[in-house]
């Protein structure tokens, strides 16, 4: 029969594994979001009559020529097509943010990437009920909070955790930047609009 501390050992590893495939869910549930969202954008735009409109008006103005082409039947040669790569993430660490804080939190973030996406938002928070933040179209990453953490694995560090989960992040979702929550107040969305003004104490980037 295994003793006590293999059973906890047992228990510790089950809920990593657990909390582990609650990230990997919420992850691609925000990411199914967000790219349904961006190809219901896309048809609507291409089935505008002002888009077919400007594209024509573009395509007459970059080469007059081509109508006359066409009725001598002269093929055109296919233009290589640009390919528009996505925006870069940008990690946001809510650590220490109740559940009601959390979602206030991901609902200002998803309203700064709809006035301005020029960043894709990834969330780390310590929140073990992130996973009911699953449809708010961001990407959620969990990390187990400080006291868990210590109680279940205090021969190494919460912090250490902690800065290699973000450098793993950082690569992953190649971000190009960091900022960091106050729990006590999370920032505004004009805030999040504007993160280089000094004094600033919710906000902070790097």
């Amino acid at each position: 029969m295994p003793d006590e501390g293999d059973m906890q050992s047992l228990v510790v590893r089950l809920r990593t594994i657990e909390q582990e495939r609650d990230a990997w869910r919420s992850r691609c549930a925000g990411l199914a979001g967000e790219r349904d969202e961006e190809r219901e954008a896309t048809r609507r735009l291409r089935g505008s009559g002002s888009y077919r409109l400007g594209r024509g008006l573009v395509t007459l103005a970059r080469d007059p020529l081509r109508l006359m082409r066409r009725m001598r039947r002269v093929p055109v040669t296919q233009r290589r097509k640009t390919v528009k790569r996505p925006p870069q993430a940008r990690l946001y660490v809510a650590i220490g943010l109740d559940l009601d804080r959390l979602r206030e939190f991901a609902q200002t973030v998803r309203r700064r990437v709809l006035v301005e996406p020029d960043h894709r938002a990834v969330v780390l928070t310590d929140n073990p009920e992130f996973s009911l933040l699953r449809r708010s179209g961001l990407v959620l990453e969990y990390l187990p909070d400080r006291v868990t953490w210590e109680r279940h694995r205090p021969e190494q560090p919460w912090d250490v955790v902690l800065s290699e989960r973000l450098s793993r992040l950082y690569a992953e979702h190649d971000a190009t930047g960091v900022v960091f929550v106050d729990p006590e107040r999370p920032p505004t969305l004009p805030e999040l609009l504007d993160t280089t003004p000094p004094g600033r104490t919710s906000l902070q980037q790097s």
